[in-house]
């Protein structure tokens, strides 16, 4: 095949916010399929809070992305040439395939996507990998039982927003924090939350003890910090803390802040566990089908901020950390 595959890659670690000095922008051909293996034309790139992680240098779930390697991120793309038996030109996929415009893969860790089911941005958000997240996270960690109360921040947010969802569907109570009126609106108005607090404008604390009376038996943590130890102070025996991110704490400069109020576990006997997606990945299709489901009966609604422009990615990356984005942020690279 010929033309040109755009490609970003990592020029250094970051410190503190990521620059565009820390990527650079190459050139390659575009790739031709060896046997075993097909290339895909990408069409959406996921942006996700991991990604910062992954640039990090440090033992962590997954071996960070090499200096000079293609920037690691899951995409969704249309199949263009293929020498695999399990792949067909045309079909569209989905899985870890980088920040490039095309992509060669054996298929590892790719799985196909129906275009008729959902909208094909969705299967980079709510029944994708941040849906997945929310799903196993809650149900699976959290356990959360009908009448339990549970509070979730980042909740505008890809993950935020489907967990608060799900713990509608299982008749809990949801309240989510999220900063800015107009968040703190679509997670109530258009999502269904019972409430949600503005953490830029409101007593955390405060908020917690009005909208959740009888304490908190849930509380799913996607960033951290003094959010976490706000929410410490509120839980009830026997409480779940489910750890999936802390977004608040990703650039920081000097020492990750821990929890200043762990010792409310002890008093609590309540429990604090990480979770990591990929360990559920056998599980991923059938969590695909009952969200599928929950979202064809309108139980469960999805929302995607697409940016358009390859290029943008660096730029459009950082929107995560400025809490720019409502719902699943993903980059346009190319039509369908």
């Amino acid at each position: 095949m010929s033309g040109v595959n755009h490609q970003f890659r990592l020029a250094a670690r970051p410190v503190g916010m990521p620059k565009r000095d820390d990527w650079k922008c190459t050139e390659s051909p575009i790739p031709e399929p060896r046997d075993g293996e097909f290339v895909a034309k990408i069409l959406y790139i996921s942006l996700d809070p991991a990604m910062r992680g992954w640039m990090r240098e440090g033992k962590s779930y997954i071996p960070p992305v090499a200096i000079g390697d293609v920037m690691r991120a899951l995409a969704l793309g249309r199949v263009i040439a293929s020498k695999a038996a399990s792949f067909s030109v045309g079909e569209y996929v989905y899985g870890p395939l980088g920040m490039q415009e095309y992509a060669a893969s054996n298929g590892a860790g790719v799985s196909k996507v129906d275009p008729t089911l959902a909208p094909l941005p969705v299967f980079l958000g709510t029944l994708g990998m941040p849906g997945m997240t929310a799903y196993f996270g809650l149900l699976d960690v959290g356990r959360p039982q009908p009448g339990e109360t549970v509070v979730v921040s980042g909740a505008a947010g890809a993950v935020g927003s489907v967990v608060g969802q799900i713990a509608k569907i299982k008749g809990c109570t949801a309240v989510g924090i999220a900063g800015g009126k107009e968040k703190c609106e679509f997670v109530t108005k258009t999502l269904g939350f019972d409430a949600a607090i503005d953490y830029k404008s409101e007593d955390v604390v405060k908020s917690l003890k009005q909208h959740c009376p009888k304490g908190i038996q849930v509380y799913f943590d996607n960033v951290g910090g003094e959010i976490l130890d706000a929410v410490l102070t509120q839980i009830t025996r026997g409480a779940r803390i489910v750890v999936c991110g802390a977004i608040s704490q990703y650039n920081n400069t000097g020492p990750v802040r821990g929890p200043s109020n762990y010792l409310s576990l002890l008093v609590n006997r309540a429990s604090m566990t990480g979770m990591v997606v990929i360990d559920y990945a056998d599980r991923f299709a059938s969590a695909a089908r009952e969200m599928a489901g929950w979202m064809a009966a309108g139980k469960l609604k999805s929302r995607e901020h697409i940016v358009k422009g390859f290029d943008t990615c660096p730029e459009t990356f950082l929107k995560l950390f400025r809490g720019e984005n409502i719902g699943k942020l993903l980059l346009k690279v190319a039509d369908a």
